[in-house]
């Protein structure tokens, strides 16, 4: 498989967070998220963003997620996509977010 066919294979999608809080049994401060991701409707996520976010300024934010990894459980929580970011500094993770308005589910290149 080339470089490009394995980059292909993840299915990248934009969506709306339309509801986080914290998820007080995962090992490090982390959210619960549920994200519209349109026709693949509403998936959740647990992420470690709890030292950069507040829960109230992750709701209504639109988030790139890769939606065909597989499941996991978080500290007891279903995680169903993995909400991509990057690391400022140790510890610290901002959310790649997109830029202007889109359709959620929107596949992202």
């Amino acid at each position: 498989m080339s470089p490009y066919e394995a980059f292909s294979s993840i299915d990248l999608r934009a969506g709306t967070v339309v509801k986080a809080e914290l998820n007080d049994k995962a090992r490090n401060p982390a959210y619960k998220m549920w994200i519209d991701l349109g026709d693949l409707g509403v998936m959740t996520s647990s992420g470690q963003y709890a030292n950069r976010y507040q829960a109230e300024e992750l709701v209504g934010r639109v988030v790139v997620c890769a939606t065909n990894l597989g499941e996991r459980r978080i500290g007891g929580f279903l995680s169903q996509v993995l909400v991509m970011g990057v690391e400022s500094e140790p510890g610290v993770v901002n959310l790649l977010s997109v830029d202007g308005t889109v359709t959620n589910g929107s596949k992202v290149f």
